[in-house]
């Protein structure tokens, strides 16, 4: 994939994340919803095992909350975008590459 077209999936996911994350639905997701259901949620309340960046899919700090929403969703696609880019780079070596160290001699010289 070229740059440019890696560029241009970026953008069209930036602007979804921006435009329709306001939209999304209030409503509980499936574990929550079994939990508010079942009546232990309670017990899960205020004990998180990892602190969000932006808790309920909300920018810290920004009143309006059509704003927080989409805030949190680019801040969400360039984390992502960027987390997969790395890893992507990391593991898929470029053509002709195969068998090769960093120096671009084989792995046994």
């Amino acid at each position: 994939m070229n740059k440019k077209n890696l560029l241009w999936g970026l953008l069209v996911a930036l602007a979804v994340a921006a435009f329709l994350s306001p939209f999304a639905s209030s409503s509980p997701d499936g574990l929550e919803r079994v939990a508010e259901d079942k009546g232990f949620l309670h017990l899960a309340e205020g004990k998180e095992l990892i602190h969000a960046l932006m808790p309920d899919y909300v920018f810290p700090g920004v009143a309006s909350g059509g704003l927080a929403t989409s805030l949190a969703g680019l801040v969400g696609t360039l984390l992502v975008f960027a987390a997969m880019y790395l890893l992507v780079r990391l593991v898929i070596r470029p053509k002709g590459s195969a068998g090769k160290g960093p120096s671009g001699k084989g792995h046994l010289n």
